[in-house]
């Protein structure tokens, strides 16, 4: 589930960045080229209709992202440790049986020099 939100999540990302590009910003866009078919299909038709769509997709992305977030937090458990606290204790726990191992009387070693 979480892969098939992703793929969603990057077709929708790919087809806003060509909306994008289509838009007439002030620069006059990739639209600019295709003003003359624009002026007889009306231009602030057209361009009402591309910003309304860019915001669906913009919505659709952020959408997406929350749920799948949400799939991929579910999937993983909640009580998941992280792999830093999990090498911490590790760590930890490896310092405890070297502790341990060593010898507990240091007599001994002051006796033979």
């Amino acid at each position: 589930m979480f892969i098939t939100l992703t793929i969603i999540i990057v077709i929708a990302a790919i087809i806003l960045t060509f909306v994008v590009l289509i838009q007439n910003s002030k620069g006059g866009g990739l639209a600019a080229g295709f003003s003359s078919a624009n002026q007889v299909f009306g231009v602030r038709k057209t361009t009402d209709r591309i910003e309304k769509f860019t915001w669906i997709l913009i919505g659709t992305i952020v959408v997406l992202s929350v749920f799948a977030a949400g799939v991929h937090k579910h999937s993983r458990g909640e009580n998941t440790v992280s792999s830093v606290s999990k090498y911490a204790d590790e760590q930890v726990a490896t310092q405890k049986a070297q502790q341990q191992a060593q010898p507990l009387n240091g007599g001994d070693e002051q006796g033979e020099e």
